[in-house]
């Protein structure tokens, strides 16, 4: 299991990249028509016994595996780092030219660190936690700029980062989505698509070119973007809940845990952004 958020991850969902469910070539010995032919199991990269045919795989019961509550605790110190960092921000920077500078640097150093991080192979909790804390710096800068000018817009935007992610769970453990490989290329080619439109996007806002934040303008247009933005957020935690499940479910090794907390804190940050700005541009509006 590698680098969960795709959009810092080289290694992505390619079909030789040895990740769970990606891999949809018939094995040897398996017969045509068996339902395991095309399991998510079969070349394990973490197994230490063969899948036997027609079984589902159980996991190495061995020790020093990766388990739920390795993921849900280092899940938890992650972004704990992250609100412990914002609410340090929010409480010692007040909102002023200095703390939008503070943000913007906290911003790149994070990026760097995320990058850094999502080309390893194998996780570093330092650039982990070094990526949440000058993450939380940043979240809490703008969280105050946005609260300074719509009152209340980080808690709504709290509340709706959580709201999303209890749905897509819901949908995702009740089956309605399955993430299989078709399903992550249309969505990848969807997210990359929009991140390289909103890089355009910037530049023409950067040279004048496209008034009032262009595609991103608090009005109805920058309504729209935000919750296309929010839906690939979505689509993101479907793809860190399925590295998850498979991880778990391969016996994948115990330090693999914080590559999920990774993943997931990633993918709650760009929610919770996005949708601190659709909060905003609805407040506006009212």
């Amino acid at each position: 299991m590698r680098s969960s958020n795709p959009v810092f991850s080289r290694r992505g969902f390619s079909r030789d990249n040895g990740y769970a469910g990606f891999n949809t070539a018939p094995q040897a010995g398996y017969a045509q028509g068996n339902p395991y032919a095309q399991n998510p199991y079969a070349n394990n990269p973490y197994a230490q016994q063969d899948v036997q045919q027609g079984a589902p795989p159980q996991a190495p019961a061995t020790t020093g595996r990766m388990t739920m509550d390795d993921v849900v605790l280092r899940s938890a110190m992650t972004l704990g780092t992250v609100a412990v960092g914002a609410v340090l921000a929010w409480a010692l920077l007040p909102v002023s030219s200095t703390s939008y500078g503070l943000a913007f640097g906290s911003a790149i150093v994070a990026m760097v660190l995320a990058l850094i991080q999502s080309f390893k192979r194998t996780p570093v909790p330092a650039l982990i936690l070094g990526y949440a804390a000058f993450e939380g710096v940043f979240l809490g800068v703008i969280s105050e700029m946005y609260n300074s000018q719509w009152s209340g817009a980080p808690f709504q935007a709290v509340l709706g980062t959580m709201a999303v992610t209890a749905a897509t769970l819901l949908v995702y453990k009740a089956g309605w989505i399955r993430v299989t490989a078709r399903y992550a290329r249309v969505g990848m080619a969807i997210a990359i698509a929009f991140v390289l439109v909103m890089a355009v996007n910037l530049l023409l806002v950067a040279f004048g070119v496209a008034e009032n934040g262009g595609l991103r303008s608090f009005g109805p247009l920058g309504a729209i973007v935000g919750i296309i933005a929010i839906l690939l957020g979505a689509f993101f935690l479907t793809l860190d809940f399925k590295q998850i499940e498979d991880g778990i479910a391969y016996g994948a090794p115990k330090n693999e845990a914080w590559l999920a907390a990774f993943g997931l804190t990633l993918t709650l940050v760009w929610i919770y952004v996005e949708m601190l700005r659709l909060v905003a541009i609805f407040s506006s509006n009212d």
